[in-house]
């Protein structure tokens, strides 16, 4: 009779769906507008169910009428009719099907991509924090996987609780209309039935949850183990046999799951066989004994069990309705979640983009500390970058250098005190134009799993050759671009591991070198690279750059700035130039004389 088939979705209301309700309830208004903008689509699709609903009961009594009336009397007109009428309606129905499902998953699709979209522009919106604050796969689960449940949503389960109403009520009422004695037999045998079918589903649904949390496991052995940066790891620190074990054993916790699969349920399964071949053995029984089955044809017999089978599905559906509807809102909770993230560096109302006068920069009275921690990673900063001048930032490792290069960006917003851009606090400058003045090239650099062109464009996306090849040059990088097999069209690899850290370093510098920025930024950009290509790509950048902000470890790069700055435990301890400041024999000073091989001490890039 295929119970797996009645049996698989059955459901018990999740305890996470139920604990996310209670952290982020919904407010059922804002779920219903969502779908307003395709209410006629919808009233279509329940029509449409309504439709298949009632064709689909139509047919038992077609198949009364043909073993009652058509074949006994070899009425061959009547028989015509009615397996054309069976045919037309099978395809009938199938047409209906057809077109409910295209309808309802458009809308579907229609509503993930505007939730899609939305979601994921306001995540663009978050500052740094947010992102470390939360772990990447939980954040992309949200924007796929949870917005992707919004198809089923729509699909699945408004449609499904819709058509097994329908498809209930309709059945009955042709129980009832093919014998009201029978009907009544079934409302004593039919529950009991859908009872032990349901706990089967359970049984096997509890062990399949565990089946996927194993291979949940076992897949994220093989992502992290089977990596660039796990195999890497895994080579150099002689762990493989660590690996190795900890997949076997995932492995063979499957082997178990598997086999407890197999047999869950298996007592409840042949009792449900058993109460399956029963419940039409009663209903023969009831039509053939003399009290209650006076005047009952065969036909309704056969039609009858018909429609007794088909009731299975629906019922079985509106038993799952309470679990379809907690994790329905537990999803539409945890995408709103999301889209109501306020963010942490608000774009300003009335932007005053026009207000910058010149390519300097400053700080006044500078405090920052990290959220959650104890101490202030920068102290009452105050430093003025002029425009068209070279600053350098030299310190200790932990003095405030990077966290003062990200301020100056506005990866983050200082705790008290203003950071300005051409005399205007950058929190009053909008994201795009900010973006467009000023550059920042980290040691940590990052290029996208896709071509050097691609990489390059992601900068300035109308760029065409020859200015991809000039930035190229000017980050004395092209050499190496020429020599690869596709040049500019040759992909960079997983986090651009094809290249050597110089490489990448000098890949990101010419891409950021592509956008011509007024204030250029270079957080210890060049740490990776040798003395004379540093030297090289530092004349580079100064020939073109109005205003350049260094961070740097080499003696050389430092004493070509037209001032340097000191910190130490996040306080500006000297400012000035570097003869200056070697004359005040002060920290600066200090620094000089411990350098060894041309490399500030304590200035050390981080690796």
């Amino acid at each position: 009779m295929g119970h797996d088939m009645f049996g698989r979705g059955a459901q018990r209301k999740n305890p996470a769906d139920l604990a996310q309700l209670t952290r982020a309830p919904v407010d059922l208004r804002r779920v219903v507008g969502l779908f307003r903008p395709h209410s006629g689509s919808i009233a279509l699709v329940v029509g449409l169910i309504v439709l298949t609903s009632g064709l689909t009961v139509v047919q038992p009594f077609l198949v009364r009428a043909t073993v009652d009336d058509a074949i006994p009397h070899g009425d061959v007109p009547l028989l015509l009719r009615l397996v054309a009428g069976m045919v037309g309606l099978a395809a009938v129905t199938q047409v209906v099907a057809v077109a409910q499902t295209w309808i309802s998953a458009r809308v579907g699709q229609e509503i993930m991509h505007r939730l899609r979209v939305d979601v994921f522009e306001n995540l663009q919106r978050q500052s740094l924090q947010f992102f470390t604050r939360n772990r990447a796969g939980e954040v992309q689960s949200r924007l796929t996987n949870d917005i992707s449940g919004m198809q089923s949503v729509v699909t699945t389960t408004a449609t499904s609780i819709a058509s097994n109403v329908t498809m209930t009520v309709a059945i009955m009422i042709s129980m009832i209309a093919l014998s009201p004695t029978l009907a009544v037999l079934s409302l004593v045998v039919l529950p009991p039935a859908v009872f032990v079918t349901r706990r089967v589903a359970l049984a096997r649904r509890s062990v399949t949850a565990r089946q996927q949390e194993a291979l949940a496991d076992l897949q994220h052995t093989i992502s992290e183990e089977l990596s660039i940066s796990g195999m890497r790891l895994s080579k150099t620190l002689g762990s493989s046999h660590q690996a190795a074990r900890r997949f076997r054993d995932a492995s063979h916790e499957l082997i178990g799951l598997e086999l407890e699969s197999q047999l869950a349920g298996r007592w409840r399964m042949a009792t449900m066989q058993f109460v399956f071949a029963t419940i039409p053995a009663l209903v023969y029984l009831a039509g053939g004994l003399p009290i209650t089955g006076r005047g009952m044809s065969i036909g309704t017999l056969i039609a009858f069990t018909t429609l007794q089978t088909q009731l299975f599905r629906p019922l079985l559906g509106l038993l799952n309705v309470g679990a379809q509807w907690v994790a329905s809102m537990a999803l539409f909770s945890r995408i709103f979640e999301y889209l109501d993230l306020t963010p942490d560096l608000a774009e300003p109302a009335s932007p005053a983009d026009e207000q910058i006068r010149d390519p300097s920069m400053a700080l006044r009275g500078v405090t920052y500390r990290y959220p959650g921690g104890h101490d202030d990673a920068l102290i009452d900063v105050t430093i003025d970058i002029p425009a068209g001048r070279t600053t350098a930032l030299v310190g200790h490792t932990g003095s405030g250098k990077s966290t003062l290069a990200s301020l100056l960006v506005r990866l983050m917003d200082p705790s008290r005190g203003d950071v300005l851009l051409g005399g205007v606090d950058l929190r009053a400058i909008s994201a795009d134009e900010r973006a467009r003045r000023v550059g920042i090239v980290t040691q940590e650099t990052y290029l996208a799993h896709t071509t050097i062109r691609e990489n390059l464009l992601l900068a300035r996306p109308d760029a065409d050759d020859a200015l991809l090849w000039d930035a190229l040059e000017r980050a004395h990088v092209a050499d190496v671009v020429r020599a690869l097999p596709l040049g500019l069209d040759q992909t960079v690899g997983a986090r651009g591991h094809r290249f050597s850290g110089g490489e990448q370093q000098r890949l990101a510098l010419a891409r950021t070198l592509l956008k011509e920025p007024e204030v250029l930024i270079l957080d210890e950009a060049t740490s990776a690279l040798d003395n004379e290509t540093e030297r090289a790509v530092q004349e580079a950048v100064a020939t073109v750059r109005s205003t350049l902000v260094v961070i740097a470890h080499r003696l050389s790069t430092v004493r070509a700035a037209d001032q340097i700055v000191v910190l130490d435990d996040g306080r500006v301890v000297e400012q000035g130039t570097h003869e200056s400041l070697l004359a005040g024999a002060g920290a600066y000073a200090a620094l000089v004389r411990a350098s060894t091989g041309g490399v500030l001490a304590g200035a050390q890039p981080r690796r």
